[in-house]
C-alpha cells in the first residue's frame, strides 16, 4: 500500500510538471507573436552575390533596415547604463548581418563625437570614410556581404547581453561582440609638452658589416644550395599555415590544426610577411598583404591585449613588411595604414597619471572610460617599445609615438641615476606606478586635524599647553631612540642628527604635500587621483633578479639598435648600452668547465635580497633566450668602437653552438646548468668535481650505505646462531645434520627425488590431485587428523617412501602395495610427521613469511651514472631544467651577426649544422613543430609551431646564406622579432 502511494505522489508531480511547461510554451508563443512579429518581418538576410536586390522599402531615408524597434519582452533585466548601451555584449548587427535603427542617444553621442576619433575597423585606410559620412559607430558590425551567417532565420533571438561588473568586468568577457573605440584621454599630454622626434642629419656611424670579397664558384653554389633548402622550408611552412590554419594565429603542425594563442588577429601571417618577401615568395606576400585589410584590430576575444607580444609581432610585423616591400613607393600602402590602426588602439596604454604603460590592456570601453594607473612590470615587456613606435613616427610624422616610448626610457635613465643593486643592469620586476604607496599610506592616516596643523606655517611647533616629559639621557633606560630593524628602513627616514622618524615623516609629508600636489599628469597638471609621486623603483624591497634571459633580455638588445634608428641622433641610449655590456661582465659572464678545447662565455643568473649584505646568489645557467647576446655584443661593439666586445661576442656565440651540438637531436635545450671555471680563463675539465656537482648528497648516501651494511652484518649474525642451535637440537635428537657447505647439493638431490616422484605418481592410475599438493610442500605425508576417505590412492610405493624416511607402524617393514580398497587407521602414527622429525632435516629452514629485506642504497657512483643515462647529462651538465625546443631563434640569430660582422665562413657551416639538426628533428607531415626533449635521438613532437618559426628562425638561416646586401646591417635594423626597420640616411 505505501509503495502505490508514493506511486501516485509521483505521477501526480510529473502530470503537474507538464502542465506547467506546456503553459510556458503557449505563453511564450502568445509573447513572441506579440513582441517581434514585426520585428521579424523587418530582418533580412543582405543579399549575396548573384541575389535579386532587397525591395525599395527596405531601407528608410536613412539608410537603415527600415524595422520598427521591438518592444521590450516582459522579462527582468539589468538596466543597463547609458553609456554602455553602444558596448553591450550582443553586437546584433555583427551577428545577424543587418543595420539596427539607432536609438536617441546613441544618435546623440554619434554627433558629438568627430569622425578622425574612431577607426571604422574594416581595413579602409581612410578614416573618415570615401563618402564624407560619419562612420564613428561602423565599428560595431562588419557588413561584409561575403561573410558566413552563422544563425539562420529561424534560429533568431533576441536577448540583452549583461551589464558590465564594474569591480571586475567579468560579465564583459563572456561578451564577444564589444568593440573598441576611441575615447577621450583621462591623462593627455598637450601639444607642448608632446617630446619631438630627433630630426637633423645622421652621426657617422662605424661600418658595421664585413667588406666581403667576391666568392668563388664553389663557396656560391654550396651557400645557394643551402639557402634554396631553407626557402623550401619557408614556402612549406607557409603552405601548412595557409590550408590549416588562414587567418588564426598559430598552425598546429601535426594534427593540421590551429589555436588562437593571442588575439585572433592572424600572429602567423602577420609576423611572417617581410620574410616571405625576403625569400622571394612575392605571391604569397600579395596574399597575404591583401588579407591584412580584413584584420579588425578592434575586436579580439581576449579580455586583454598582450602589449609586448603585439607590439613586437603584428606592429613590427606590419611596419617591417611596408619598408622591404618599398614603403611609399611600395604598393602596400595598406600595411601602414593597419599598422596605425593597430598603434592608435595601443595608445591607450599610456593614458595613466605618469603616462607609464598598461603591459595588459584591457581595451574594452567600459574599461577605458575609467582612469587607470600603471603598476608592476617585467622589464623586457616595459622596455621593448622604442623600436617599433619610433619607426611609426618616422614614417607618419607623428610624435606622440615617439613621446610615448621616450618617457620609459627618461624614466629607465633616472633609475640608473638613483642607484641600481647592480649599476648598469635593471631588476626583473619594476614599480612604474608613479606612486608611493608607502609614504601615501603614512600621510592618509594622519587625521583631518593633523593635516590642518602641517599645512599651517607653524606645523611643526608645539602645541599649546604642552609640556615635555624630561628628557632621558641618550642611551639610557627611557632612550626614544628609534629601533632600527632594517638598514633599508634608515635609508628612507632617518635623520643622521638622530630627529625622531614621526617628525621627520610629518615634515616630509607636509613639504610634499604642499610643494608637489601629487600625482602629476604628463603635462605637470594635477590629476585626480591623490598620491605621494615617485619614479621607476624596483617592484619589491627584497628579492631582485639580474639575468641576460627571459624578462629582462629584449630591453637592452633595444639600447644599441634604437642608437641605430635615430641615426646617434640620442646619446642616452649609448651610455645605456655601454652601462649594460660593463655590468655584464663584470657580475654575469662565466666560463664552463668543459672537456674539450672550445673558448666559450655565457651569462649567469644573479640574485640578492640586500645590496648592504651583499648576499649575491649567482645560478649558472645556460639558456636559449640568452643566445641573442652576442648578437647584441658584436653589434653594439661595432657601432661604439668597443672591439673588445666583438671579441667577447664570438665566444657569446660559439657557448650556444657548443650547446647545439653536445645534444643528441644536435638541438640546444631550453635552459641547463653547467659547472663555471674559478674565472674567466680556459680550465681544465675536472671530472671528479663534475661528478660531485651530480650528487650534492654524497655524504648522506654513504651514511645510508653505512647503514645498511651494519644492519645486514647484524642479520647474518642473527642468522649464524639460528643455524647453530639448529644444528645443536638436530644433534640432540640424533638426527641427520645436513653441513652447511653441502646445503646446494643437498637442495638439488631433493629436487631431484621430488621430479622422480612426480613422474611415478604420474605413472600409477591411483595418483591424485593431493599426492601433487603434497610433492608441491615437498612433505608426502597425509594430513593428520583428516578425513580417512580424502586418502584414497595417496598412499605411496615403499621405496619411495625409504628414500623420504617414512615407514609404517612396524618400523621398517615394507608395506605392501595399497589398493583402492585399503584404507589407513587414523590413529597411526607414520614416521616423518610433524610429531616425529625426519632424519634429515635441511639446515635453512624458510619462515612461513618473511619481512621485506631492505634494498641496497646507490652508492655515489651508482647515482651518478644513473642521472647521467636517465637525464641524458654531456660532461659538464648538471641538470637540463627545461629539455624541449619551441622553434626558437637566438642561436641562429648570433650566429647570422657574426658572419656578417666578422665574414668568417666557418659561421655558415656552424649555422647550417643547426639547420639540418632542426628540421631532422621538427619536420613533421605539414610543417615543423616544436619537440619534448632534446636529449632524445629522436624526440617526440608538441604539435606546436610559434609563428616566430617563419617570421625569425627561418629568416636567419635564409639570410645566413643570402647575398651580403640583403638586409645589410649598414642599412636596416632589426627588432626583436627579427622585423627589419629601414635606417634613416
Amino acid at each position: 500500500m505505501p509503495t502505490l502511494i508514493r506511486r501516485q505522489r509521483l505521477l501526480t508531480f510529473c502530470a503537474i510538471l507538464i502542465v506547467f511547461m506546456l503553459y510556458r510554451v503557449v505563453q511564450n508563443s502568445w509573447d513572441e507573436s506579440a513582441t517581434y512579429a514585426d520585428l521579424r518581418s523587418g530582418y533580412h538576410k543582405p543579399p549575396g552575390a548573384g541575389q535579386p536586390p532587397p525591395p525599395e522599402d527596405y531601407y528608410n531615408a536613412a539608410g537603415k533596415a527600415a524595422v520598427v524597434p521591438p518592444v521590450e519582452p516582459p522579462r527582468q533585466q539589468v538596466p543597463i547604463q547609458d553609456d554602455e548601451k553602444t558596448d553591450s555584449g550582443y553586437d546584433e548587427e555583427a551577428e545577424l548581418g543587418v543595420n539596427i535603427p539607432e536609438l536617441n542617444d546613441q544618435a546623440s553621442y554619434q554627433a558629438e563625437e568627430s569622425p578622425a576619433d574612431s577607426f571604422k575597423g574594416t581595413g579602409d585606410s581612410d578614416p573618415e570614410g570615401d563618402d564624407g559620412k560619419d562612420e564613428s559607430m561602423e565599428i560595431l558590425g562588419d557588413d561584409d556581404d561575403d561573410a558566413p551567417t552563422k544563425t539562420t532565420e529561424d534560429e533568431l533571438d533576441i536577448e540583452l547581453g549583461e551589464p558590465p561588473n564594474d569591480e571586475s568586468n567579468k560579465a564583459i568577457q563572456d561578451q564577444p561582440n564589444i568593440h573598441w573605440k576611441k575615447t577621450p584621454e583621462h591623462f593627455p599630454v598637450p601639444e607642448e609638452s608632446i617630446i619631438p622626434l630627433p630630426i637633423g642629419k645622421p652621426q657617422e656611424i662605424p661600418q658595421i658589416q664585413f667588406n666581403f670579397k667576391e666568392e668563388s664558384e664553389e663557396d656560391r653554389a654550396r651557400r645557394i644550395q643551402r639557402q634554396q633548402r631553407v626557402k623550401t622550408e619557408i614556402d612549406r611552412s607557409w603552405a601548412a599555415y595557409r590550408k590549416f590554419a588562414w587567418m588564426r594565429d598559430e598552425l598546429a603542425p601535426v594534427s593540421g590544426k590551429w589555436r588562437d594563442k593571442f588575439c585572433s588577429w592572424g600572429a602567423t601571417l602577420v609576423d611572417s610577411l617581410d620574410t616571405l618577401w625576403i625569400a622571394g615568395l612575392k605571391d604569397q606576400f600579395d596574399e597575404a598583404a591583401k588579407a591584412v585589410a580584413d584584420i579588425d584590430f578592434t575586436y579580439t576575444p581576449r579580455q586583454d591585449i598582450p602589449v609586448f607580444e603585439t607590439t613586437i609581432r603584428y606592429l613590427g610585423g606590419l611596419l617591417g613588411a611596408y619598408d622591404v616591400s618599398g614603403g611609399p613607393e611600395g604598393d602596400y600602402k595598406i600595411l601602414l595604414d593597419k599598422a596605425v590602426e593597430l598603434a592608435e588602439i595601443l595608445m591607450g596604454i599610456f593614458d595613466t597619471p605618469n603616462r607609464m604603460p598598461l603591459l595588459y590592456y584591457n581595451w574594452r570601453p567600459a574599461y577605458v572610460s575609467q582612469p587607470h594607473r600603471a603598476g608592476r612590470v617585467g622589464v623586457a615587456e616595459f622596455a621593448t617599445l622604442s623600436l617599433e613606435f619610433t619607426r611609426l613616427a618616422q614614417l607618419t610624422g607623428e610624435d606622440k609615438y615617439y613621446d610615448a616610448i621616450d618617457r620609459i626610457t627618461n624614466g629607465l635613465v633616472e633609475f640608473q641615476e638613483a642607484g641600481s643593486n647592480i649599476p648598469g643592469l635593471f631588476p626583473e620586476g619594476l614599480d612604474v606606478s608613479g606612486c608611493n604607496k608607502t609614504a601615501t599610506t603614512i600621510r592618509d592616516n594622519l587625521s583631518k586635524a593633523a593635516k590642518e596643523q602641517l599645512d599651517s606655517e607653524d606645523a611643526l611647533e608645539e602645541p599649546r599647553g604642552y609640556v615635555p616629559p624630561n628628557k632621558p639621557s641618550k642611551g639610557g633606560a627611557g632612550s626614544q631612540d628609534m629601533i632600527r630593524d632594517d638598514d633599508r628602513v634608515l635609508k628612507r627616514g632617518v635623520d643622521q642628527t638622530g630627529a625622531n622618524i614621526n617628525e621627520l615623516e610629518r615634515r616630509a609629508a607636509a613639504e610634499t604635500q604642499s610643494a608637489n600636489p601629487p600625482p602629476f599628469a604628463a603635462d605637470g597638471s594635477t590629476s585626480e587621483w591623490d598620491c605621494v609621486p615617485q619614479g621607476i623603483v624596483p617592484s619589491g624591497t627584497g628579492y631582485q633578479s639580474f639575468h641576460m634571459g627571459g624578462a629582462q633580455d629584449s630591453a637592452y638588445e633595444y639600447f644599441p639598435k634604437e642608437y641605430l634608428l635615430l641615426g646617434g641622433l640620442e646619446p642616452k641610449y649609448q651610455k645605456l648600452y655601454e652601462d649594460t655590456v660593463d655590468a655584464v661582465e663584470k657580475w654575469l659572464l662565466f666560463r664552463p668547465m668543459v672537456p674539450d678545447d672550445w673558448k666559450i662565455l655565457f651569462p649567469r643568473k644573479i640574485s640578492t635580497n640586500n645590496r648592504i649584505n651583499g648576499d649575491l646568489s649567482p645560478q649558472y645557467e645556460i639558456s636559449h633566450l640568452t643566445c641573442f647576446i652576442g648578437g647584441m655584443y658584436g653589434l653594439g661593439g661595432k657601432i661604439f668602437g668597443r672591439e673588445g666586445d666583438v671579441e667577447l661576442a664570438k665566444e657569446l656565440t660559439d657557448g650556444c653552438v657548443w650547446a647545439y651540438q653536445q645534444m643528441p637531436s644536435g638541438i640546444m635545450p631550453e635552459a641547463a646548468h653547467v659547472i663555471p671555471c674559478p674565472d674567466l680563463e680556459k680550465c681544465e675539465f675536472n671530472e671528479t668535481l663534475w661528478r660531485e656537482r651530480l650528487d650534492p648528497s654524497r655524504q648522506w648516501r654513504d651514511s645510508e650505505i653505512a647503514k645498511w651494511e651494519e644492519a645486514e652484518a647484524a642479520e647474518a649474525a642473527k642468522e649464524t646462531e639460528a643455524e647453530k642451535e639448529t644444528s645443536r637440537l638436530s644433534k640432540a635428537a640424533g638426527v641427520e645434520d645436513v653441513p652447511a657447505s653441502g646445503q646446494e647439493e643437498y637442495d638439488a638431490e631433493k629436487a631431484a627425488e621430488a621430479e622422480q616422484l612426480e613422474q611415478s605418481a604420474k605413472d600409477s592410475d591411483d595418483a591424485s590431485e593431493s599426492l601433487r599438493d603434497s610433492l608441491r610442500k615437498r612433505a608426502a605425508v597425509p594430513v593428520k587428523g583428516g578425513d580417512p576417505d580424502d586418502d584414497d590412492g595417496s598412499q605411496l610405493p615403499d621405496e619411495l617412501k625409504e628414500k623420504l624416511g617414512i615407514a609404517n607402524k612396524e618400523g621398517d617393514e615394507k608395506t605392501e602395495p595399497s589398493t583402492s580398497d585399503d584404507k589407513p587407521n587414523p590413529d597411526e602414527k607414520t614416521k616423518g610427521s610433524a610429531d616425529e622429525p625426519s632424519k634429515t632435516v635441511p639446515k635453512y629452514i624458510a619462515p612461513e613469511r618473511m619481512a621485506p629485506k631492505r634494498q641496497k642504497p646507490l652508492s655515489h657512483e651508482e647515482f651518478v651514472q644513473k642521472r647521467i643515462k636517465d637525464e641524458g647529462l654531456p660532461p659538464g651538465f648538471t641538470d637540463i631544467t627545461f629539455p624541449n625546443y619551441i622553434l626558437r631563434p637566438e642561436a641562429i640569430e648570433s650566429v647570422w651577426y657574426m658572419y656578417r660582422i666578422t665574414g668568417d665562413p666557418t659561421w655558415m657551416d656552424k649555422g647550417w649544422s643547426m639547420f639540418e639538426a632542426t628540421v631532422q628533428a621538427t619536420r613533421t607531415e605539414h610543417a615543423n613543430s616544436a619537440i619534448q626533449d632534446v636529449t632524445a635521438p629522436v624526440p617526440k613532437l608538441r604539435d606546436e609551431m610559434e609563428s616566430f618559426w617563419i617570421a625569425e628562425t627561418l629568416k636567419y638561416y635564409y639570410l645566413l646564406f643570402s647575398e651580403p646586401d640583403v638586409i645589410s646591417l649598414d642599412e636596416w635594423v632589426l627588432n626583436t622579432e627579427a622585423h627589419p626597420f629601414r635606417r634613416p640616411t
